[in-house]
């Protein structure tokens, strides 16, 4: 009888240690590595509408072609600025690297220089165009490159969320620390708090509207808050194609300069 009682317990046990090895939090390294590795599709293109509001709520709209391909092990993204007439012209382009130690390569042209000028490292925390973006926001952050630590689990415009707080490796970093909430069911951040060298935080990243296009969740609007500077910036996403076959050799310098056509 007692070694029936025993199996009895051993096995009431095992399906409690299997059920809470079933429900265990995933850790905030695999939270914000299926953040990174969720898909995206193999190529995206659209219209981005950047509404820029300074600190007394005066905007500025500014209205950008946006292509965005993956091709083996690289992610690359092309915007050409369509108005107005002060910036048109102007493009960025991104290269971020699925490998770890590999920064993302940038570039910009300016019209006014009829040059295309690569951004150093240096120059990643300068700010978009006078957005509240760096161009750093603008790459795609290896999770390599941060230590990640799930602090909690909360409830943010009605989605369940993992809460992770990332501190960078390297102390020279433009940011000292992140806070972002990542939505349990679609694997994406809908908020990232920012925070400056000093540890004070500068700004928060809301995700304003998230849409599943051809079984991809697409981020459709976000805004950027300085909280320090009190101004925002509102980028919106329309006229969105999935899967176009775009080809790579889009993103070349030599687009960059003449346009796609």
């Amino acid at each position: 009888m007692k070694h029936r009682r025993l199996g009895v317990l051993v096995w009431v046990l095992t399906i409690a240690l299997m059920e809470g090895i079933a429900n265990a939090e995933p850790s905030g390294r695999e939270i914000m590595q299926a953040v990174y590795d969720r898909p995206q599709g193999n190529d995206m293109s659209g219209t981005l509408t950047m509404t820029l509001f300074d600190s007394n709520g005066k905007e500025r709209v500014r209205v950008i072609k946006q292509w965005i391909g993956r091709y083996g092990r690289v992610d690359k993204k092309l915007m050409i600025f369509q108005s107005p007439a002060d910036v048109r012209g102007t493009s960025f382009m991104n290269w971020s690297y699925k490998e770890e130690g590999k920064e993302d390569d940038q570039w910009i042209y300016l019209p006014a220089l009829k040059r295309v000028k690569r951004i150093s490292a240096e120059g990643k925390g300068d700010y978009f165009m006078g957005s509240d973006f760096t161009y750093d926001d603008l790459g795609d952050r290896h999770p390599s490159e941060d230590n990640h630590t799930l602090v909690r689990t909360e409830r943010i415009n009605g989605e369940e969320c993992w809460v992770v707080e990332s501190i960078p490796k390297d102390p020279r970093y433009m940011y000292s620390r992140t806070v972002t909430w990542v939505s349990k069911e679609k694997r994406v951040g809908v908020k990232r708090d920012f925070f400056d060298r000093r540890g004070t935080h500068l700004k928060t990243l809301n995700v304003r509207s998230v849409e599943k296009i051809e079984d991809i969740w697409v981020l459709m609007e976000v805004e950027m808050h300085n909280v320090q500077k009190k101004t925002s910036t509102r980028m919106s996403f329309q006229n969105v194609s999935i899967n176009r076959g775009l080809p790579e050799s889009i993103f070349s310098e030599r687009t960059m300069v003449r346009g796609v056509e």
